[in-house]
């Protein structure tokens, strides 16, 4: 039983060491731009959005070469606008 115990701080000691090596690599791999971030293969984005009221919202959303502009959150969502890119 005192082996037990006397071994007892070095355990967690060693979890506490290991967690806290886990989670540096973790935010270094962040940094670096290892994680999780923006995929060049996207299709789809949301480039704007402006509140009107407490319910309803403009958006412009992005797909492919084209922009659409919404009225989101009413009785029932609307398209306003649909814009094609003159660059393309």
């Amino acid at each position: 039983m005192t082996d037990t115990l006397a071994t007892l701080p070095w355990a967690v000691a060693a979890l506490a060491i290991t967690l806290a090596a886990v989670l540096a690599a973790g935010r270094l791999a962040a940094r670096i731009g290892l994680g999780p971030g923006p995929r060049s293969g996207r299709r789809l984005s949301v480039s704007e959005i402006l509140s009107l009221d407490s319910r309803r919202r403009l958006v412009i959303a992005r797909c492919d070469n084209t922009e659409f502009v919404l009225l989101i959150g009413g009785s029932n969502d609307l398209l306003i606008r649909c814009l094609q890119d003159r660059a393309g």
